[in-house]
């Protein structure tokens, strides 16, 4: 289609709470149908106005389908438009999540659930491989520069065990030094206490701030994929805080990855785990509300400002460090979930599986999660 009417804000906003309730494959194929539904199918939007949305999403630190989602919504209707899309579409996965996380606190000592996320965890390793792999190969390309960042984040991340968001940072800096050359420029008292009760009982009031500060300093390092989160949060959330042990992260991740909607929702998981109901939005406002802010402010001054090279350099330092970061990430989560000769080659076959065919992320976690069961119980 070649015009674009203006639909029926409603409409606008109820085919993203179906996006985000129905749409699986991670940010590329969220991505992917909203620009084959409201570009191509329906017309709601111009083809340019997706294709500045997309370059501000890859700009900007942050989740990319949620900011790509939230930009469209800004399109059609301004701050409101903005505020309804991203609510409508973070919002069908959180909640899942939500039910996820209580039946996990609830039931997490039983052994089959024990069972299935034994070969879910395994699982999760080989998507997480495929994602670095794919990630590495759409913004790395055969520039030298990139690949020398990508592999000295990879490498750090996979000795020490940690993330290191400075050398993420100075990768950045250093490509947009590098490439952009700027020197040659002129110009909770009376709450009731199951809503901050985790994994290890009840919680001061004070962990809600805690978690919201924790994460929303950790989604302003996401660019692109969700999964260039895990990292991060897998040094803070295990290493730093001590709020989960590794396999609970693992099974985070897992969560994540049989849900619908963006998949940085993990993060809502992890916060009902250390605080309960409370802790789940904390986490979820800490990574959503600073993509929503960023989009809403930026988004009036894009157009003039979007294509600037110093900017493109920058982030495609920093995305380099950030996928050097997800690919060290696979050896020191790799560590805890591949523990046996079961383990892994379920991650193997998840690996292959995700590669060479068609088969949806989620079914191979759920088919890995049967698996288990089974295994487990052998």
């Amino acid at each position: 289609m070649t015009q674009t009417t203006l639909p029926p804000l409603r409409a606008f906003v109820l085919y993203f709470l179906k996006l985000g309730a129905f749409g699986f494959g991670g940010p590329i194929a969220l991505a992917g149908a909203m620009q084959r539904d409201l570009v191509e199918a329906r017309g709601w939007i111009s083809e340019a106005d997706y294709q500045e949305a997309l370059t501000l999403a890859q700009l900007a630190p942050g989740p990319l389908a949620a900011q790509l989602a939230i930009y469209l919504g800004y399109v059609r209707a301004g701050v409101l438009g903005a505020t309804l899309v991203g609510v409508a579409f973070i919002l069908p996965s959180f909640l899942m999540v939500m039910g996820l996380s209580w039946l996990y606190l609830t039931f997490g000592g039983l052994r089959w659930m024990q069972a299935v996320f034994y070969g879910v965890g395994a699982a999760v390793i080989g998507i997480i491989a495929r994602s670095a792999f794919k990630l590495g190969k759409a913004t790395l390309k055969r520039d030298p520069l990139s690949w020398g960042i990508f592999l000295a984040v990879a490498v750090t991340t996979a000795l020490t065990g940690r993330e290191w968001i400075s050398l993420v940072l100075l990768g950045g800096l250093l490509a947009w030094a590098l490439k952009a050359r700027p020197w040659r420029r002129t110009s909770a008292a009376g709450l009731a206490p199951w809503l901050l009760t985790g994994i290890k009982g009840a919680v001061p009031a004070a962990t809600a701030g805690s978690l919201l500060w924790f994460f929303a300093k950790a989604g302003l390092f996401v660019f692109g994929s969700g999964l260039a989160i895990v990292p991060f949060l897998h040094g803070g959330v295990v290493n730093e805080w001590h709020w989960l042990t590794e396999r609970q992260f693992l099974d985070a991740v897992a969560v994540a990855m049989i849900t619908p909607g963006p998949v940085v929702i993990t993060v809502a998981f992890i916060g009902y785990l250390v605080a309960g109901p409370l802790g789940a939005c904390a986490a979820a406002a800490g990574v959503f509300l600073p993509v929503y802010l960023m989009v809403v402010l930026a988004a009036p001054f894009f157009r003039r400002h979007g294509k600037h090279p110093g900017l493109k350099a920058l982030v495609a330092g920093v995305t380099a460090g950030a996928t050097g970061a997800i690919a060290g990430a696979v050896i020191v989560l790799g560590r805890g979930a591949l523990r046996d000769l079961p383990t892994a080659l379920i991650g193997l076959a998840a690996l292959v599986l995700i590669w060479k065919t068609k088969v949806p992320e989620p079914l191979v976690v759920l088919a890995a999660g049967l698996l288990g069961l089974g295994i487990y119980h052998g």
